[in-house]
């Protein structure tokens, strides 16, 4: 949701310090690393049951998420290798948080709640599983209630107010399996409707590939999902 209707203005806001990035040497694949580095971090402060420092740490962890594709932009390096790792970095730093805090349940409750990250975590997976499935068939899967985005800034509100940190998980998950059939619906929606031929489909997944090394020649790295 906040991607789809602010990545471009965000994206505009943060050329100026892609470039003095880029003027200092800095390259954004190092940007893209910073942030895995820092996702790690997060996840031993989370851990650890240190979940104001875990919180700091995932503030953090959204800076150089935010600017590597403006370095790249930047530095005329943007390219299909670089928006995979971007991507990749995503879903490691997603799995690094998560389990984070699923470690730290297990060691504070004597429940199962410990499984609700790891819930929200598959959850992720699935939902950018879709949106990258129906790219490549040439379909549109962006939206919905709880993007990644949405999911850091809810998991961040989860840290700093730790006492509702499972609630706010609770509330993580239900949007995030809302998103999940929101993405399906709307593919299937137009798969649906979609009555071209065999050769017609194979030219709309060549248009969409093409779409997609416009978009990252133009230094818009996917945040996924």
């Amino acid at each position: 949701m906040l991607d789809g209707n602010w990545r471009e203005v965000v994206d505009r806001g943060l050329t100026p310090i892609g470039r003095s990035l880029r003027r200092a040497g800095i390259s954004a694949d190092a940007v893209t690393v910073v942030g895995i580095v820092m996702a790690a971090a997060a996840s031993i402060a989370i851990g650890a049951g240190n979940l104001r420092l875990g919180f700091l740490l995932l503030v953090l962890t959204g800076v150089p998420d935010a600017l590597d594709g403006a370095v790249a932009k930047a530095s005329g390096t943007s390219s299909l290798r670089g928006a995979y790792f971007d991507s990749v970095a995503d879903r490691i730093t997603d799995a690094l948080l998560f389990g984070g805090v699923a470690w730290h349940l297990a060691g504070t409750r004597t429940d199962r709640v410990m499984m609700l990250p790891v819930a929200i975590m598959a959850t992720a997976m699935f939902i950018s599983y879709q949106r990258a499935k129906a790219e490549s068939l040439g379909y549109d899967a962006k939206g919905g209630l709880m993007e990644r985005a949405e999911r850091f800034i809810v998991l961040a509100f989860g840290l700093l107010f730790f006492e509702i940190l499972v609630p706010v998980l609770w509330v993580m998950l239900v949007l995030s399996l809302v998103t999940a059939v929101q993405r399906f619906v709307k593919v299937w929606r137009q798969a649906s409707s979609d009555h071209v031929s065999p050769s017609r489909r194979r030219a709309v997944r060549r248009w969409s590939r093409s779409e997609r090394r416009q978009r990252h020649s133009s230094g818009i790295r996917p945040s996924g999902h």
